[in-house]
This record gives structure tokens, C-alpha cells and sequence, in this order.
């Protein structure tokens, strides 16, 4: 953004999220001051600055919460909204280089721009720029990208870095060898971990209700949830874990091989990270 002057001597701007001031006189360099001048500092026109620098980062919060959960549930977003949203520096910021799909499921590719008719252009795995005109596009959950290794390879060598985590996702399959009739997961069961166990998980971006922190995934028609049980105390140092479980929201507890791929790799991502440890559960490549 540009320079606003505050009195004679001071013009103030917004300059990597921070406001900052710079000198208009006769011998000024032009250059940011290190610190805000004491002058300036409860000025009127830069509390509204601040108020803008703060309501700019929750925009950009935002942006990211909502693109990641489209990433988690693989949704079919319009292009007409990708084209609304994407001259707004925030939403391109999350959006640009992740892997979409078009009308062609097998051929992903890296989201480069977007134009105002909603055409994308996206780099493929040939390494060339190609124009798509869906009318919707996925950003599909890394479980199911096709050809998912070949394009984690081809984004080290574009160096793309992704706003929300899709191609370096931690991911997890499903055990062959599970029981019919099992309903939860007790690898986690018994694990201490540090108190405040709740604002950490909200720090994750997970949901804490009651005893159980929990994530929400659509897929296969439906909205299924995983929840980890835990017990803490106020005025105990630790907190432990409890068992892991999925069921659909309203609905039932799942038996572990009703699981969808996409629910059972977050499920099992929420619990490593809550539980900062390994899991015997097979990680995927």
C-alpha cells in the first residue's frame, strides 16, 4: 500500500504487516524507520493502521482455514468463485500452486492464475503451462492425487511452496489387518502429554468439545468426524490421551473398516500431532 502523511514531518504505511513511518524531510532518505517514533505512536491514523494490519491478518487466517478444508474434503469448487476470489492477495496467496484437477481426474496439475473468466492455467507434470476451463475444480486431499509421488518430486524442482499443506500432508493408510467389528484405535491410549491440551489442539486447528478433540472430513456423500478422547485436569501438569474413534456426525460410531481413506488419514494425523509421537499405524509413502 502507499504512504499516508501524519503532520508535517512523518508519512506512515503498512510495510510487512507491521506500521512503519518514514521521515518527509528536506534530508529524509526515503527508507522505513527502524522504530515508530514516540510522536507517532498513539496518533489516530495509526491505530486505524494497526486496526487494518490486524483485521488483514485474519483475513488471510481465514482464507487459509477455508481452502484447507476444501483441500481435506477434495470439494468441487466453482472456477466463477476462484475468479472472484483470486485478484485478493490473501485467497491467491493460499490458493496458488496447489495441485487442482479439472474435468480430466488423472491429469493434476500446479494452480499458476486464474483468469477472469475462470479459465485456469496450471503447470503440468510435462512441465508445460496449460489453459483448463472446468466448470468446477478440486483441490483434491493428497490421498487422492494421482501420481502423487511424481509431483512431489516436480514441486522440489519448481521450488513451489504451498500456503496449505496438500502435497507434504502427512498422510496415513488404512491396515489391511483390522477386525470387523473394532471401533477404535488404542495406539494412543495412556500417552501423557503437556497440560492445556485443548488450546493446543485449537492452535492446530481442531475442534475441543468436552473430553474430545475432534476433526470434521466430508466424503463419500457424508460428514464423518474422528474424535481422541483425553482427561485434564486444571492443576495437573499432564494431560492423557484416550482412544481414537470416527463416526458420522448425527449419525453412528463406525466400525474401523467403514473408514474412508481421507477420514482415516486425518483422524490419524490429528493424533499423532496431539499426541507428539509415532504411531504403529503405517504411514503412506
Amino acid at each position: 500500500m502507499g504512504w499516508v502523511a501524519v503532520g508535517d514531518s512523518y508519512e506512515i504505511s503498512l510495510v510487512d504487516g507491521r506500521v512503519a513511518a518514514r521521515s518527509t524531510g528536506s534530508r529524509a532518505s526515503g527508507r522505513p524507520l527502524k522504530t515508530l517514533p514516540k510522536a507517532l505512536r498513539d496518533d489516530p491514523a495509526v491505530d486505524r493502521l494497526r486496526q487494518l494490519s490486524q483485521w488483514l491478518d485474519r483475513h488471510t487466517a481465514e482464507c487459509l482455514a477455508r481452502v484447507d478444508t476444501w483441500v481435506v474434503s477434495s470439494l468441487p469448487v466453482p472456477t466463477g468463485l476462484l475468479a472472484r476470489v483470486w485478484p485478493d492477495p490473501a485467497w491467491q496467496g493460499a490458493l496458488r500452486d496447489l495441485v487442482v484437477l479439472g474435468d480430466d481426474p488423472a491429469e493434476p496439475g500446479f494452480l499458476r492464475d486464474v483468469t477472469d473468466t475462470g479459465d485456469l492455467r496450471v503447470v503440468n507434470l510435462d512441465g508445460d503451462t496449460v489453459r483448463l476451463s472446468p466448470v468446477t475444480a478440486t483441490l483434491p486431499h493428497p490421498v487422492r492425487v494421482p501420481d502423487l509421488a511424481d509431483l512431489r518430486e516436480f514441486a522440489d524442482e519448481l521450488d513451489v511452496t504451498q500456503r496449505v499443506e496438500q502435497l507434504r500432508r502427512d498422510t496415513w493408510v488404512r491396515p489391511a489387518n483390522l477386525k470387523d467389528r473394532d471401533t477404535t484405535i488404542n495406539d494412543f491410549h495412556g500417552t501423557t502429554v503437556p497440560n492445556r491440551l485443548a488450546a493446543r489442539a485449537a492452535t492446530l486447528g481442531f475442534r475441543v468439545s468436552g473430553s474430545q478433540v475432534k476433526c470434521r472430513v466430508w466424503e463419500a456423500g457424508r460428514t464423518v468426524e474422528a474424535a481422541m478422547w483425553f482427561d485434564e485436569d486444571y492443576w495437573d501438569p499432564e494431560a492423557t490421551l484416550g482412544n481414537l474413534s470416527w463416526s458420522v456426525v448425527d449419525g453412528p460410531t463406525l466400525r474401523l473398516t467403514e473408514v474412508g481413506p481421507v477420514a482415516w488419514s486425518e483422524g490419524i494425523r490429528m493424533a499423532t500431532a496431539l499426541s507428539g509421537a509415532p504411531t504403529r499405524m503405517r504411514e503412506k509413502a
